[in-house]
């Protein structure tokens, strides 16, 4: 066994169904008396249902959050939570509301409290990302680690059938780079594994019951072990080559990252043995990359960039972009073979090491 180091992360996690319903206690329990609802322009009534909820501890509402954080948008929300005398923020929706939350925390000591809507996991990570000047930022910083998250699966009965899968599949890709991971450790390997595991048996069971409580149930609790993975330990070429096409071409957040994993993976698959073994198990296929490609197809959600607006023109710059501040990656990352798996990605085509 490799030698390892674990540092458990502070949070505080409320799961289960109607549990919205404890918001204002959960709100008192950080201390704080005056909160402003973050959510994006569709989920207003959400955030309206959570400021009824919050009675007399409500500061106000700001439905405008945005995909990728944009720069703008974030100095817009701090200023509003400094005019309302807001002393904490609580963050209604996915990875978008969320990350703006985080952008405020960043530069203000407003503690977020969060209420995921989707299965991004950002809600479990101290890791912001800003896009500015059509590069996105991401960095860690304890300061903007959720003090407490509330998983209703509830609030996911509502949530599109396509974004299910795509959030899901987004999830899972937290869970499978944590497992090759270079600060990786054997608690966070067993949440990863169990975490593909649970949202492999629940997005199947979604596509033919979207309705299916238990299923909802299941995708959400697999969401929270991969998000507490992406949260611990670091990630590699996966989430660079995600970052650089949604912040870079604004392609979308979790359809990304279904497209790209399959092929991050078998790119990293000779030098990442023993993780590829543990994805395959947790999905129940011999191989894992392509394992993942099939789980997409049978879920019939996007396996090329071409159909998420990317152009082929663009692959050269996104390569280019990739390269110039990589993150760390079991295999080294060198300009040709990234080329291809970008081209392999556009195309949708089977994935190969």
């Amino acid at each position: 066994m490799k030698d390892f180091i674990y540092t458990a992360l502070p949070a505080r996690v409320v799961f289960g169904e109607g549990r919205l319903a404890t918001i204002r206690e959960e709100v008192e329990a950080i201390g704080s008396t005056r909160a402003l609802v973050l959510c994006t322009p569709p989920q207003r009534a959400q955030a309206e249902r959570v400021a009824q909820l919050l009675g007399s501890r409500l500061a106000g509402i700001h439905d405008g959050a945005e995909m990728h954080v944009p720069i703008e948008g974030a100095r817009k929300a701090r200023e509003l939570a400094a005019e309302l005398k807001a002393d904490c923020a609580v963050a209604i929706g996915g990875g978008s509301t969320i990350g703006l939350g985080k952008a405020i925390a960043l530069e203000a000591p407003i503690p977020i409290i969060a209420i995921p809507t989707t299965y991004a996991g950002s809600e479990m990570t101290p890791i912001y990302g800003i896009t500015e000047g059509g590069l996105k930022r991401t960095g860690r910083d304890v300061r903007v680690l959720p003090r407490s998250v509330i998983y209703d699966p509830d609030l996911t009965m509502t949530l599109p059938l396509s974004m299910s899968l795509v959030s899901g599949m987004n999830a899972i890709a937290h869970a499978a780079e944590g497992l090759y991971a270079r600060d990786g450790n054997p608690v966070m390997s067993l949440m990863a594994e169990e975490g593909i595991r649970a949202l492999a048996r629940g997005m199947p069971a979604l596509v033919k019951a979207p309705e299916d409580k238990e299923a909802r149930a299941q995708c959400l609790y697999g969401a929270w072990l991969c998000g507490s993975v992406l949260g611990n330990v670091g990630m590699a070429l996966h989430h660079k080559l995600c970052h650089t096409l949604g912040g870079s071409f604004n392609l979308p957040h979790a359809e990304t990252h279904t497209v790209v994993l399959p092929h991050a993976l078998a790119y990293n698959s000779p030098a990442a043995p023993e993780a590829m073994a543990r994805i395959a198990a947790a999905i129940g296929v011999s191989e894992a990359p392509v394992g993942l490609h099939q789980l997409a197809v049978k879920l019939g959600v996007p396996t090329a960039l071409r159909d998420l607006g990317m152009k082929e023109s663009d692959l050269d710059r996104a390569c280019e972009i990739a390269l110039a501040n990589p993150y760390w990656n079991p295999r080294p990352i060198e300009a040709a073979p990234l080329r291809d798996l970008l081209q392999r990605a556009w195309e949708g085509s089977e994935p190969k090491p």
